[in-house]
């Protein structure tokens, strides 16, 4: 057994970067088994990866699967599956813009800015940029996380903090997981409800925009809004 371990570990991906190799020629099972450290006795940490990734559908199906989803398999458990996951939120911090989006001019820009938060996510989740008369971003706040068919919003939940921040108007954005950008029946009708809202309060509707990971639609340039 000591030699098999020992045949094993010449071809680890720690052993190959320690002689040379780059961390970016390492395939997604040995990134992974990296990022676990350990298998078990009966399970190398390669073969452990590589069942991870072939159960989820690869490294970003991996991503999208709840902490207890992972920890369940065999040689997981919540430690190695918390640094697992831990390990896909820094590749999506390290993808964001910075904090502050100076200026939503577009569509795109918004797109842009809040990709990275809506990468990987199995559920719909709804965000608003709070804007003043210039269009400079003064908050940007969560308002739902939904089901992974809808989000549920309230104009309560969505003028609130645009009330606190004395803003002019706001974008509102949520994410569709399927990735298809069709909007739905119940996208159009709470658009209209929250724009028909910030009517009597003052605070102007500018844009509607859902996103996915290859794209997005804006209600207003669609006529939608």
């Amino acid at each position: 057994m000591s030699e098999l371990k020992k045949d094993l570990g010449q071809y680890l991906p720690v052993q190959k970067c320690l002689s040379g190799i780059s961390v970016r020629e390492l395939s997604d099972q040995e990134l992974v088994s990296v990022i676990l450290g350990t298998g078990t006795r009966e399970n190398h940490v390669i073969d452990l990866s590589h069942e991870l990734l072939r159960k989820f559908g690869g490294i970003c199906g991996l991503s999208r699967a709840g902490l207890r989803e992972i920890a369940v398999n065999r040689g997981m458990g919540l430690v190695k599956s918390i640094r697992l996951l831990a390990a896909f939120e820094l590749g999506r911090r390290a993808l964001s813009p910075g904090p502050i989006l100076e200026r939503a001019d577009s569509p795109a820009m918004v797109w842009k800015y809040l990709l990275p938060e809506f990468a990987g996510l199995s559920r719909e989740e709804f965000r608003v940029l709070v804007l003043n008369n210039k269009n400079h971003v003064l908050k940007k706040c969560v308002v739902s996380m939904g089901t992974i068919s809808e989000a549920l919003v309230h104009p309560r939940e969505v003028f609130r903090e645009a009330i606190r921040e004395a803003g002019a108007s706001i974008i509102i954005a949520h994410n569709h997981p399927s990735g298809i950008l069709t909007p739905s029946v119940e996208d159009i009708q709470t658009t209209r409800r929250i724009k028909e809202a910030g009517e009597i309060i003052g605070i102007c509707l500018l844009d509607h925009v859902i996103i996915t990971e290859s794209g997005y639609l804006s209600m207003r340039e669609e006529g939608l809004l």
